[in-house]
């Protein structure tokens, strides 16, 4: 399936041939917020997530069909309050080139309507807080904060 996102723009299905493009794609979100940092643990998330029930959608230039250029991959969440399934974005990613014309926008507004036809009633999504660019996306789209996730680094007890 192909459908036009924007103009100059075509959105179209992911399959299980795309894992080593996913994982790609996932690299280089993660290396623009950490650069140093080794991202060699990524094939294991996509193979472990990554199924006919996680859908993953790609956005090409509409004159050059190979040159990707943005995606979008959800997951399934349980809400713990409620106890209901949702989507979760696990990857929203534009290249930085085309950045600011509206791709993630409409991604999102895309996956919004996905996960509402399927029955879910949210969405949720995870997102660094030193990614101003995302968090300002994320809040202009109306996502507001429902948790927060903690992380204390653990080293080696010391003997008592």
């Amino acid at each position: 399936m192909s459908d036009v996102l924007l103009p100059g723009y075509q959105l179209r299905n992911g399959s299980g041939i795309d894992r080593a493009l996913l994982v790609k794609f996932m690299r280089l979100t993660y290396q623009e917020l950490f650069p140093n940092q080794n991202f060699s643990h990524l094939a294991e998330t996509v193979e472990q997530y990554f199924s006919r029930d996680t859908p993953l959608w790609w956005v090409e230039r509409s004159l050059d069909t190979n040159q990707l250029v943005a995606c979008l991959w959800l997951g399934n969440a349980i809400d713990q309050v409620t106890g209901d399934r949702h989507a979760h974005i696990f990857l929203l990613y534009v290249l930085p080139e085309h950045r600011r014309c509206g791709l993630a926008k409409a991604l999102m507004n895309h996956a919004e309507d996905w996960a509402r036809a399927r029955g879910d009633r949210q969405m949720g999504l995870q997102v660094f807080q030193i990614n101003q660019p995302a968090l300002n996306l994320y809040q202009q789209l109306g996502y507001q904060n429902q948790s927060i996730w903690m992380l204390k680094p653990l080293s080696q007890r010391q003997p008592e």
